[in-house]
């Protein structure tokens, strides 16, 4: 079911894939990976919140030494609310000291902002007398932490940090904290007033963290810190270095130009210019250029394989002009020997029966020369055409089984064989049908003995086919692979043997060639298995 499901989305996604050039692709994607950075400085939410929870810590610390301060400056048995047992018990002692709960910009509602004091009782004396020694500690604090610090008595009085007189009792935060628990709540900043350009983007930039610490003494209840402050600004920094980040964003977008200009010149254009060359040579009228020097190795590499398939190309077209030609010439004989033949037979129905033998048999000569070139043909289109194999031959042992089968009284064969028998990578047809026609050539030229040597490299098996034949004339060489080249046409030769016999070795990796001396000797070069 999955799998139907992602393929008609993959199938509605190609339909409607647009066209788009490498150069944008590329472009587009540079574009995106430098502008990441301005991303993330707009989403930066959980670096905000660790900013705030940080500035909770604080205010806990703070709020943690002032208390303890507080309770040790308390006079004993002070009068006041008993703290839950689960506050004041032996057992969870540190219980108060940490957050009720960890506030989370993105779940932690904000209030609105602390309302003015509520009408109240007079602070608690004790309450005075410990504000009286506290007060120093507090203005050293403040001083140092910027943080508010409001100390209250049991009754939520103001009795130290604040010029208003009054109670904050009715605030949720300090109720808890009477009740002998810490808490911390977020607040609006009503005298905030926005300074840097991009503090609208900051949720925290309007808030401030408030913190309401009990102060215990025993199992009661004697007081409660009140401490607030703003958060870090989020965007302070970046609006004081705004020259700096000004400079690394043109920085960038520069190196972006750069980039960009650089994977032009050493993929996109060089793709492009490749793709004119390759229309170019596919119309027969150009051909493929030298890889530009600032593409890429992977583009040169690209030019070099086009250059050698655009050769390849122009030798099998030449390869086919040359076919063709040869081919329409040697049809031509026999096809003109036949045509003429018949015509003298219709113009002439009462020709004698011995020259009516005669061009008939001209006429069947002809006619064996054709289908000899169209087997021979078809043996060559097929060598062309063939693939090469892994199939692995016994070499030694398919050369004396052809010489078994082709020496006579007349045609000596001998073998200088190895020590060590050969494998090669060629199939034994092949290599069969090669020696067979290099024996038949040197009986056809009127040899008598014939001598096969075999040699060995590291990569080739070696073959030399040697007689004692008059040889090869100097100026044939040259043409002596070339397909319908024959000395022997009168004798029936198509001049397609060797031709087929080098097609079939070189789709095996191998080569075929005659050696440039007074007796005739063709080398058989075949790749050795691995």
């Amino acid at each position: 079911m999955h799998g139907r499901v992602i393929g008609r989305v993959k199938d509605w996604a190609k339909r409607h894939w647009p066209r788009l050039r490498l150069r944008t692709i590329l472009f587009a994607t540079l574009f995106l990976v430098a502008a990441l950075p301005g991303f993330g400085a707009v989403f930066l939410r959980v670096y905000e919140n660790t900013l705030v929870r940080q500035t909770e810590a604080e205010l806990v610390a703070q709020g943690a030494a002032l208390s303890a301060t507080a309770a040790a400056l308390w006079p004993a048995a002070p009068p006041g609310r008993v703290a839950p047992r689960e506050v004041a018990g032996d057992d969870t002692p540190y219980s108060a000291q940490a957050p009720a709960s960890g506030i989370d910009l993105s779940t932690t509602p904000i209030r609105a902002e602390r309302p003015p004091v509520a009408v109240g009782t007079r602070p608690s004396p004790d309450a005075v007398v410990v504000a009286a020694r506290l007060s120093p500690i507090m203005d050293a604090t403040r001083s140092a932490t910027l943080a508010s610090i409001i100390l209250l008595d049991r009754n939520g009085s103001i009795v130290v940090g604040s010029s208003a007189v009054g109670s904050y009792a009715a605030l949720p935060e300090v109720a808890v904290a009477l009740a002998g628990r810490a808490t911390t709540v977020l607040r609006r900043n009503g005298a905030y007033r926005a300074t840097y350009r991009f503090e609208w983007l900051s949720r925290a930039a309007a808030i401030r963290v408030h913190y309401a610490r009990p102060i215990l003494v025993g199992d009661r209840v004697v007081g409660v810190l009140l401490l607030s402050r703003s958060a870090r600004a989020l965007f302070r920094g970046l609006y004081e270095d705004r020259g700096k980040i000004a400079l690394g964003i043109a920085a960038i977008f520069g190196m972006l130009v750069v980039l960009s200009g650089i994977i032009s010149r050493g993929v996109t254009r060089p793709i492009e210019q490749l793709g004119a060359a390759t229309r170019a040579v596919a119309s027969g009228r150009g051909r493929v250029p030298d890889p530009p020097p600032t593409a890429a190795i992977e583009i040169q590499g690209l030019y070099a394989d086009f250059a050698v398939m655009a050769a390849a190309i122009e030798r099998r077209s030449r390869y086919l002009r040359d076919f063709a030609h040869a081919v329409s010439h040697e049809f031509k004989t026999p096809l003109a020997g036949i045509r003429g033949a018949v015509e003298l037979l219709q113009d002439h129905p009462d020709m004698a029966a011995e020259d009516r033998r005669r061009f008939l048999a001209n006429a069947d000569a002809d006619a064996r020369r054709l289908a000899l070139l169209v087997t021979r043909l078809l043996d060559l289109a097929r060598a062309d055409m063939a693939e090469r194999g892994e199939e692995r031959t016994d070499a030694t042992q398919v050369i004396m089984r052809v010489a078994a089968a082709w020496r006579t009284t007349g045609f000596s064969i001998e073998i200088i064989r190895l020590d060590v028998l050969p494998v090669v990578t060629v199939p034994a047809t092949t290599l069969e049908a090669v020696l067979g026609t290099l024996l038949e050539n040197s009986r056809q030229a009127g040899a008598r003995s014939v001598t096969i040597q075999l040699s060995s490299t590291d990569t080739h098996f070696e073959v030399r086919v040697s007689d004692d034949g008059p040889g090869v004339p100097i100026a044939d060489r040259g043409r002596l692979f070339e397909p319908f080249f024959t000395t022997k046409r009168d004798s029936g030769g198509t001049g397609l043997g060797l031709a087929i016999s080098r097609s079939l070795i070189e789709v095996q990796k191998g080569s075929l060639s005659i050696l440039d001396s007074e007796l005739t000797t063709f080398v058989v070069r075949l790749p050795l298995a691995n």
